[in-house]
């Protein structure tokens, strides 16, 4: 299979093209037009100014796919009006591009970048992929993201991957806890009682490979199959590392340090997601729960 990826750089995606490139997948990935020139297959594209470079896709053929995984880090900063702009927009001029581009680049599946952001924050509620939309700004820009993706032409199969909390220990939301954790210095968030709704990067890579192979189109949860709340994630790393991790940030310090929008939109959010969808089309996966991802990832981190 020849897949384009955009994002190529991500964190998800870099994992991503190393298992499909492992299983004999061609990997043809959209780089900046600025960036370094190399000798692996890729598309020069700007989607700030709408620009895909078309000499570039038909020297390097016609895909069968393309998973696109670009936009801004979501919690890599304070949310200002300008970050809240940059984040709507490197998202939805990413897709609108490639979407515009499918048929020149001889693509028929498109699997495209969402979140569980998608709900909003709902308190105690299992949302699964037939729960309504949330009214926050993550979830408006999750509802404008996949509507941009549903404009593909006929003919192309469409999926959604609505991504939780990615845990590993080279990037992501995990990362950044460790090591505060292993000094003893972990705690929960606020009151600790907001869902979260974690799953391994492995899972995360094998759910989109997943999806790309069969045809299946629209919405699916990446999502353990087990939530928890932040307090009980704490104890689960807090007793992996054999640290103590009785702390708590209060909400107060964490939005004087971070911005009020990006605690409540994103940190302190209550969402307790299950992924049906996934589940029913026979999906297994090899961490179930908080406690398995998290032995996983710091013995393969290890």
């Amino acid at each position: 299979m020849r897949v384009g990826l955009g994002g190529a750089s991500g964190f998800i995606a870099t994992a991503l093209a190393r298992e499909l490139s492992a299983r004999g997948d061609e990997i043809v990935r959209f780089v900046r037009p600025e960036s370094p020139a190399t000798s692996a297959p890729s598309i020069r594209w700007d989607p700030a100014r709408g620009v895909l470079d078309l000499d570039d896709a038909r020297r390097v053929g016609p895909l069968d796919a393309v998973v696109n995984l670009a936009g801004a880090g979501i919690g890599d900063r304070r949310w200002s009006e300008a970050r809240k702009e940059l984040l709507r927009s490197s998202r939805l001029d990413a897709t609108d591009l490639i979407v515009g581009s499918l048929e020149d680049l001889g693509a028929t599946t498109l699997i495209n970048g969402a979140a569980i952001g998608y709900y909003g924050s709902r308190g105690d509620e299992i949302l699964d992929e037939t729960s309504s939309a949330g009214n926050d700004f993550l979830a408006r820009l999750c509802v404008d993201w996949e509507a941009a993706a549903e404009r593909s032409p006929s003919g192309v199969r469409v999926a959604h991957v609505r991504t939780g909390i990615v845990l590993d220990v080279h990037g992501g939301a995990l990362s950044r806890q460790l090591p505060l954790f292993r000094l003893g210095l972990g705690g929960r968030l606020g009151r600790g009682r907001q869902w979260l709704s974690p799953i391994s990067l492995a899972d995360e890579v094998r759910a989109i490979v997943w999806l790309l192979d069969h045809e299946v189109r629209g919405p699916f949860n990446l999502t353990a199959p087990t939530p928890l709340t932040n307090a009980a994630f704490t104890r689960v790393l807090g007793t992996a590392l054999r640290r103590p991790a009785v702390l708590a940030v209060p909400r107060a310090a964490l939005a004087l340090a971070l911005g009020e929008g990006l605690v409540d939109g994103a940190l302190l959010a209550s969402q307790r997601v299950v992924p049906t969808r996934l589940l029913e089309s026979g999906f297994t996966f090899d961490s179930v729960d908080a406690r398995s991802i998290v032995t996983s990832v710091l013995t393969s981190g290890n």
